[in-house]
C-alpha cells in the first residue's frame, strides 16, 4: 500500500555526505596532535635548553610511547581525563 517513511527511503534534503576525516582523530606518530607537540616541547626544553641530551630523548621517548599505547586503547583519551579531573573524588552521599 503506501509507503511509509520508516522503510529505507531517502527523504530529499536529508542526506548528507560525511567524510572520514571529519570522525577521526588527529594524531602524529599515533599520538594526539596536542599531546605529541607539548611532549616534543618540553623534550626539546630539556634537551637543548638545559643541554641535558639523554634526559631529553628520555622524556620524549617515555612520553611518546604512553602516548601512542593510551591512543591505541582510546584516541579520545585527552577529553575523558580532563573530564574525570573535573569531577570531585566523591559527592558527600
Amino acid at each position: 500500500m503506501g509507503g511509509s517513511l520508516l522503510e529505507d527511503e531517502e527523504i530529499r534534503g536529508f542526506f548528507a555526505p560525511v567524510h572520514r576525516a571529519l570522525t577521526e582523530p588527529i594524531l602524529l606518530g599515533g599520538a594526539p596532535r596536542a599531546v605529541a607537540i607539548t611532549n616534543g616541547t618540553l623534550a626539546g626544553a630539556v634537551g637543548l635548553g638545559l643541554r641535558l641530551w639523554i634526559a631529553g630523548l628520555l622524556i620524549w621517548a617515555v612520553g611518546h610511547f604512553a602516548a601512542v599505547w593510551a591512543a591505541k586503547r582510546d584516541a579520545q583519551f585527552i577529553d575523558v581525563v580532563r573530564r574525570h579531573l573535573r569531577y570531585p573524588a566523591n559527592f558527600g552521599c
